[in-house]
C-alpha cells in the first residue's frame, strides 16, 4: 500500500514546488494545483494531488508520528 504524506510548500518554481516533507526537502510537480509557500499539500509519487488545510495536515502528521512510535520501522 502506498501513502500520500502531507508536506509544507517551501517555494514554488514554475510548475514545481519545493516541499518540506517531514524535515526532508523534496521537489514535486505542482502543475495540477495552485500552491504558494506556506501551503500544506498531499504529495504522492512526486506529484501534488491535493491542497490541505493546516489543521488537516497537522492532524495527519501527528497520527503518523503516533503510528511510528507504536510500531517503529526497522531497516
Amino acid at each position: 500500500m502506498c501513502l500520500g504524506i502531507p508536506a509544507r510548500v517551501v517555494a514554488v518554481r514554475g510548475k514545481q514546488a519545493v516541499l518540506d516533507l517531514r524535515g526532508r526537502e523534496v521537489v514535486a510537480d505542482a502543475s495540477a494545483v495552485s500552491v504558494s509557500p506556506g501551503d500544506y499539500v498531499l504529495a504522492y509519487s512526486g506529484l501534488i494531488v491535493q491542497v490541505l488545510s493546516r489543521e488537516e495536515a497537522e492532524e495527519t502528521l501527528a497520527l503518523l508520528d503516533q503510528v511510528e512510535r507504536a510500531a517503529p520501522v526497522t531497516q
